[in-house]
């Protein structure tokens, strides 16, 4: 009698975020000789996914190699579809896997149903109700829910908004958020692997900056941002913000990874460049182990990432989140986060709370994300679906 052939995975990774958070799907998957993975990176945020990736020992089976300059979304969307659709016609996976709410992660969605592919989508069930906010990651989001075959809700909440929009029940599994699965390991390989961390101070060291070298203990503010929402305007009063905070607190550094979008970096460093203030700092983007490193040793976070607002709960970090509405509600009520959209007084006077001791003084770890087991979950639900007859 033949043995049932392997169940075959495709996992479709366009951003770094996307990256951090199935990387460890892909590890655990490639441990498990019943099942045969390909790695489809699209190329959206190509050099940040390989770094990522890179670090889990992962090297990416097909690239895309989609992204051109100042490309538009309803290009991005076209090219990926057609790319998509070749690779899944030459493939036939079983399953193709996305993550979250990009545009890789929707056009990965809607290449797999035109080819009547199952879908599963990771981290599914996360709602604002607003489709503008955040824009476009809402609306895929939901778009992605009306295709996948099994939806994998990182906390209960979301896996309810998907009831309340008709998902059936059978078809969702409450697994926890696999970016904590990512963080928990890669802190745990810091603090045991002393190469690993050199590796990381290493990059950090090579920044140039005296403030960041290991010796120091200099009080860091860490600062991320690439809302699409938050272009033009939005970015000029972060900028402002932060201008402001530097001035307030001198002997703060406020160390700024600024994304490789244009539209970021144009107005970044209009806004904040040329040493105008020495204790802002613009570097380039990070790799994910020194980014964990640095985040370990902030002493708060400005971000408007929705990875960030997960991970940080998790190092016990108080964070100051630049959206107006957020879909992970769970980290406001650890009290460790706070959302003050892109307004200037509020970015200020939150984080002046943070770094003048009035809020959340003494915040210990607040794992509400997940336990480090969720990839395993998902595999597990994966390989208990019968198979689709073709």
């Amino acid at each position: 009698m033949p043995m049932n052939p392997k169940l075959k995975l495709t996992i479709v990774i366009g951003t770094r975020p996307e990256a951090i958070k199935l990387a460890p799907v892909a590890r655990a998957a490639m441990d498990r000789p019943e099942l045969a993975v390909t790695v489809c990176s699209t190329g959206q945020h190509a050099h940040m996914v390989n770094s990522v990736l890179g670090q889990f020992g992962i090297t990416p089976d097909v690239d895309l190699q989609v992204m051109k300059p100042r490309q538009s979304l309803t290009e991005l969307t076209c090219s990926l579809l057609t790319l998509l659709e070749d690779r899944f016609t030459l493939d036939r996976p079983d399953w193709v896997i996305v993550q979250g709410d990009t545009t890789t992660a929707f056009t990965a969605a809607l290449a797999a149903f035109y080819q009547k592919i199952d879908v599963a989508h990771v981290e599914a069930g996360l709602r604002t109700s607003n489709i503008y906010a955040p824009w476009p990651e809402e609306m895929n989001r939901r778009l992605i829910s009306g295709i996948a075959r099994l939806h994998f809700p990182p906390m209960p909440s979301n896996g309810d908004n998907l009831r309340r929009e008709g998902i059936p029940d059978s078809s969702i599994v409450t697994t926890g958020n696999t970016g904590i699965d990512a963080l928990k390991w890669l802190v745990g390989q810091l603090s045991r692997d002393d190469a690993l961390h050199a590796q990381a101070q290493k990059t950090l060291d090579g920044s140039g900056l005296a403030c960041l070298k290991a010796q120091s203990t200099a009080p860091l503010v860490l600062i991320t941002g690439h809302r699409r929402e938050s272009f033009g305007a939005g970015f000029v009063s972060i900028c402002q913000a932060i201008s402001s905070l530097a001035e307030r607190y001198p002997d703060h550094h406020f160390i700024y990874p600024v994304h490789p979008n244009p539209a970021v970096r144009d107005t970044v460093y209009k806004e904040l460049g040329d040493g105008r203030l020495s204790n802002i700092h613009l570097i380039d983007p990070l790799d994910y182990l020194p980014f964990v490193l640095l985040m370990s040793r902030a002493q708060v976070i400005i971000t408007d990432s929705g990875g960030v607002q997960e991970e940080a709960p998790s190092l016990g970090k108080r964070v100051v989140v630049m959206r107006d509405v957020t879909e992970r509600s769970e980290g406001i009520e650890t009290g460790l986060i706070r959302l003050t959209g892109t307004d200037r007084d509020r970015i200020i006077s939150n984080v002046s709370d943070a770094l003048s001791g009035l809020w959340a003084s003494n915040p210990q770890g607040a794992d509400v994300y997940g336990d480090g087991k969720a990839s395993q979950r998902i595999l597990d639900a994966l390989m208990s679906q019968p198979r689709r007859q073709t």
